[in-house]
């Protein structure tokens, strides 16, 4: 079985879905009889090809990146993605005989799909990955409006659209309510991702908010502020973030104005195989977002065996049993923040609780079991 698969994003580029497209190939590479072509971008100028095993191939197309803008794609690095990528893909699909073709993002990538399935006869799978569907980030109200006929038609004329939680699932539904909609849920690197507790730093309190992008859509600011409020009560408090972004100059700027430079530490982009000791060396994950499809990051914290803080967005529930392994708060709450961080602190037991809980939580998960599911819908499909 040969899969033509497309996602404008790979590390070191992108966040979430890069990094859950590099671990399924990854697990795809141990599959026999199976053979997948990914399209995606280059960092720089040139045209690279990586390979995993014998059976995954990755075409990086230079699109104009830098490494400067790294982890925001702009949407003229999507239009160019869009342009090499279709024209690359009809000379790939000449000289292979494909089964179907993947696509991770309803658009740009989903729209590939389409388009060559109505040249090539060719099936395709669409899985949703947050930021395509409508509704899911406030920066593409606008675009949104204009996209929305298109997306309802790249998911009607698949074979299959897959969510990557409920949560992201039912904000689908309202941009198609009849459209059938399956769930693969992302997995977990649980042999990466594991507890350390020699990693910890025994006069801190240390929090982290996972590697990923920095942006407005993740609510760190409140973050922050909740920060500044503990601290004349907890001044050991250390909120580490991971990552670059459009947000992370002005978080930068409120924590200066805010006089936390001490407790407030921002870390840049980590590499992906680094980025574990982060993790290891916390004492509790908070997520504050707006708007997530299943946090790539939360995962990892479950794994590492992190108590978790998250607001009820994409995945929590399916992630987060409250007072089992964490808290859900309220999105855009300091005051509500501050109280769960404050009773994390006060009570280490509960914390080696939740611990535990949340481990054994990522240890049912695996990218093994995604890929397989993945596998499954192949077949499934190609039948």
């Amino acid at each position: 079985m040969k899969i033509l698969f497309f996602n404008y994003e790979y590390p070191p580029l992108g966040g979430g879905a890069a990094n859950a497209t590099a671990y399924i190939l990854g697990e795809f590479a141990k599959i026999p009889n199976l053979e997948v072509d990914l399209v995606t971008s280059s960092i720089d100028d040139k045209y690279h090809l990586e390979k995993i095993g014998s059976n995954v191939q990755i075409h990086k197309l230079p699109i104009g990146k830098n490494e400067n803008n790294l982890h925001f794609q702009s949407q003229k690095d999507l239009l160019v993605y869009s342009w090499k990528a279709y024209f690359f893909s009809k000379k790939l699909i000449k000289k292979n005989k494909y089964d179907l073709t993947h696509s991770f993002f309803s658009v740009p990538c989903g729209f590939l799909s389409l388009l060559l399935k109505y040249q090539y006869n060719l099936h395709y799978i669409v899985s949703l990955r947050g930021s395509d569907v409508p509704g899911y980030s406030d920066r593409f109200g606008w675009i949104y409006y204009i996209l929305l006929p298109i997306i309802r038609y790249v998911w009607k004329k698949s074979d299959a659209v897959i969510s990557n939680s409920d949560g992201l699932k039912d904000l689908a539904l309202k941009a198609r309510p009849s459209q059938k909609i399956g769930v693969i849920h992302n997995g977990i690197d649980i042999d990466n991702f594991k507890p350390n507790q020699n990693k910890k730093i025994l006069d801190k309190f240390v929090i982290t908010p996972g590697a990923s992008r920095v942006t407005k859509r993740k609510g760190l600011e409140f973050l922050i502020k909740a920060v500044k409020q503990l601290l004349p009560k907890y001044p050991n408090i250390l909120l580490k973030i991971m990552g670059d972004g459009d947000e992370k100059e002005n978080l930068v700027m409120l924590a200066k104005k805010l006089k936390l430079e001490n407790n407030v530490q921002f870390l840049g982009r980590i590499p992906r195989e680094e980025t574990a000791n982060y993790y290891q060396e916390a004492n509790v994950f908070i997520l504050p977002s707006f708007n997530e499809g299943m946090s790539n990051a939360m995962l990892e914290a479950l794994a590492t065996g992190l108590p978790i803080i998250a607001t009820e967005t994409g995945g929590t529930k399916e992630l987060v049993t409250e007072g089992e392994n964490g808290f859900i708060v309220a999105m855009g709450s300091r005051e509500d923040l501050a109280e769960r961080i404050e009773r994390l602190i006060l009570n280490p037991e509960l914390c080696e609780k939740m611990s535990q809980v949340s481990r054994q939580l990522a240890e049912k998960m695996s990218w093994q079991e995604v890929a397989r599911q993945y596998f499954e819908l192949y077949q499934e499909v190609s039948k």
